[in-house]
């Protein structure tokens, strides 16, 4: 790289398991480089990379902001690069805006004219077996960087402020010792989409299995003899309520009380994680928490969505969907109440018996 040339990396849409996604691009692209990437992310996703030894600054994104507001706020950096994992008109105008002469992005769009590098993205062809973390290092590769397997391990440390912030938290709801985390519900931009965020989250807790995940908490609880600590963010923390006051066995109810760091520290010290298909269960993994992912819905792709770790599982559809049936029209949610609570604690024993049988070897 030329002297004083410097990267960065924009993934100003995706959510926190898309900005992970990225973790490895970035770690072959600091190789490559020879210095730290420089990212721009969503206010809500941005801190998750805060000290990672891939990552310079961290750039909040407000989607609020004018093109060229973004382009002024980029141009005095002087970025030699820029590599846009999620691209979209207002992204490829601003980069291209502040002056970043070599650009990366996707190709096949309206916008595409944008980027001097224009990548295909697999998946748009067929591929439904590459897992996301290496399709996004197409856009590395597009740059000469070339990856290598540690690449791949994600990973993330809270500061000692994330863990003084999950002590003080866990403390104030009695956890003192070994506990489990479920994360019970998620996101959906189903067919209440179009009601607003608000109304679609009343409508989603009529239709949400409540029951079932109870059930599914109530298992883990009594399978290991602790607490389960419930987390979740603002969209679902009815829902998730819901569940808490459904439940038998003692449980904390932590969602929408944490930033999303202190949830990575919280999630640091469970003696497991069980989360549907989202962004926590990727955080989980990252941290080194032995991590059950949940892939009940038949389009959730796990072979393309699974968490990267050393303790992994991953819990599948069990129910027939129709064929007709996406995530983005289901408001049945049939395929969450057929899951097993017994697969999901077998999972989960799993994980830590392979934990034991390491210690045990060490």
């Amino acid at each position: 790289m030329t002297p004083g040339a410097k990267p960065l990396a924009v993934l100003t849409d995706g959510g926190v398991g898309d900005l992970l996604a990225i973790v490895p691009a970035l770690n072959a692209l600091r190789r490559h480089f020879g210095a730290p990437i420089d990212v721009l992310a969503s206010p809500y996703a941005a801190p998750i990379l805060e000290g990672h030894p891939a990552v310079g600054s961290v750039l909040r994104d407000d989607p609020r902001r004018s093109r060229s507001a973004m382009a002024q706020m980029l141009a005095p950096s002087a970025y030699s690069h820029a590599v846009v994992f999620w691209s979209n008109a207002r992204t490829a105008a601003f980069v291209q805006a502040a002056g970043i002469p070599v650009r990366v992005g996707q190709s096949r769009r309206l916008y595409s004219f944008r980027y001097t590098i224009r990548v295909p993205v697999r998946t748009e062809f067929g591929d439904t077996t590459s897992h996301w973390t290496d399709v996004q290092m197409d856009y590395a590769r597009a740059l000469g960087a070339q990856p290598r397997p540690d690449d791949y391990r994600i990973h993330i440390s809270p500061s000692a402020d994330d863990e003084r912030e999950a002590t003080a938290l866990l403390k104030a709801f009695r956890v003192d010792g070994p506990f489990v985390a479920l994360h019970p519900a998620r996101g959906l931009s189903g067919p209440f989409a179009r009601l607003g965020p608000e109304r679609a989250a009343r409508m989603t807790r009529v239709f949400w299995p409540v029951h079932r995940f109870a059930e599914i908490g109530d298992a883990l609880g009594e399978a290991f003899g602790v607490p389960v600590a419930l987390t979740g963010g603002p969209p679902v923390t009815s829902i998730i309520a819901d569940i808490g006051l459904a439940m038998k066995r003692r449980n904390a109810m932590l969602a929408a009380r944490t930033s999303l760091r202190v949830l990575a520290a919280i999630y640091k010290r469970a003696l497991a994680v069980v989360a549907l298909d989202s962004g926590p269960m990727h955080v989980a993994a990252a941290v080194g928490a032995p991590t059950v992912g949940i892939f009940a819905l038949r389009a959730d792709l796990p072979q393309r969505w699974r968490p990267l770790g050393e303790r992994v599982a991953v819990v599948g559809n069990s129910y027939a969907c129709p064929s007709w049936c996406r995530k983005e029209t289901c408001k049945s949610f049939d395929c969450y109440r057929a899951i097993s609570p017994d697969a999901i604690v077998a999972a989960a024993r799993s994980l830590l018996d392979t934990r034991s049988a390491a210690a045990g070897g060490a």
